[in-house]
């Protein structure tokens, strides 16, 4: 799950941070069948509000408002984007609008309820995966998406988030994505410790430890030794980190993420500690495409696992990628992703990558 998300409410925003360079294209569709900017940037009829619209939810702690922005139109592939933390935004998903763009497929920005645009409560009550998945089903309604068109992506707590929704609204789906996601938080918690933490300087996770042990999670030694220790190599691998991923951390909300996952990034201690979902994956029969990074926070092995569970299961491994291997590992990850959306599209359950 997404634990550099915390990095936001520590100080990561004093990271240097620059755009990203260029990188190669996806594979392009045939000239015929390629989509044209004017016509993926279709007009909206009346008032033009860019693609945002606040939609309102019921939670048991009353209504409020969560913000999406949808992009283009494609009658058959709608996609609608689940960002991690608990308590992100929809921010860094802008490592993809470029290749979702240009090859006409439309998808959905949106910032779960106490996140960045959308109304922010302060009753702790309301963070359970069960209303989350709930408001993500209000969202679909909304929004008009269909058995026929809907794609749902979660990435991180995300991918948390959409197995979650396969498994309570799977006869909504068209396809689904579980992005650098375990489908298991003890899973998880052991690779953490087993695999990560081994492969750091044992003097570092130590200090790290000591540090975690008096609840010194905010204090700035804290993140000196997270930054080159365990985000570059795991969160992000990109030398110059993209204004997006900064963006993205600095609107953490912090009472969301410390309550579901807890504070520490060597084990989950939050209300999802004991999450498991993997004697339920047979469950979800829609076409899954699981996407794994070779040096994620997840275990890239599991992820592999997690696509043979499945009914109809996909695996994508990013080589060079790690947790926002949408940005570190780029073109695989957004080529994959198109890929996966157009061969479903034409009738397949599955892809060979």
């Amino acid at each position: 799950m997404s634990r550099w998300f915390g990095c936001a409410s520590y100080g990561l925003a004093g990271f240097t941070i620059a755009a990203c360079g260029p990188v190669a294209p996806a594979p392009s569709p045939s000239a015929s069948a390629a989509p044209t900017l004017s016509s993926y940037l279709a007009p909206e009829s009346g008032v033009d509000t860019a693609g945002v619209r606040l939609v309102p939810i019921q939670t048991p702690k009353g209504a409020y408002k969560v913000w999406t922005k949808r992009f283009g139109t494609n009658p058959r592939i709608k996609l609608l984007l689940l960002h991690g933390g608990p308590g992100a935004t929809h921010e860094y998903f802008e490592a993809l609008e470029r290749f979702l763009g240009r090859e006409g497929i439309e998808f959905v920005y949106y910032d779960q309820l106490g996140s960045a645009f959308s109304d922010q409560p302060k009753d702790a009550s309301l963070w359970t995966t069960e209303r989350f998945v709930d408001e993500v089903e209000q969202v679909r309604r909304a929004l008009g998406l269909t058995k026929d068109d809907f794609y749902l992506l979660g990435h991180s707590w995300g991918g948390i988030l959409a197995a979650e929704y396969a498994l309570a609204h799977g006869d909504k789906l068209k396809g689904l994505v579980i992005s650098n996601m375990m489908m298991s938080v003890p899973d998880y918690n052991r690779y953490a410790s087993d695999v990560l933490a081994r492969g750091m300087d044992p003097g570092v996770v130590k200090e790290i430890k000591d540090l975690e042990k008096k609840g010194q999670y905010e204090s700035s030694r804290y993140m000196e030794l997270l930054v080159p220790n365990f985000y570059a190599k795991h969160i992000c691998r990109l030398e110059e980190w993209p204004d997006a991923l900064t963006r993205a951390f600095n609107k953490l909300n912090k009472q969301i993420y410390v309550t579901m996952q807890g504070p520490s990034e060597f084990g989950l201690s939050g209300t999802l500690e004991k999450w498991d979902r993997k004697a339920d994956l047979g469950k979800i029969t829609v076409p899954t495409l699981v996407v794994g990074a070779t040096h994620d926070t997840m275990d890239p092995e599991h992820m592999r696992w997690v696509s043979t569970q499945l009914k109809h299961g996909s695996f994508l491994l990013c080589p060079q990628g790690s947790h926002m291997a949408m940005w570190d590992d780029q073109v695989t990850y957004a080529s994959g992703l198109v890929r996966f959306l157009k061969e479903i599209d034409t009738g397949k359950t599955s892809v060979s990558f």
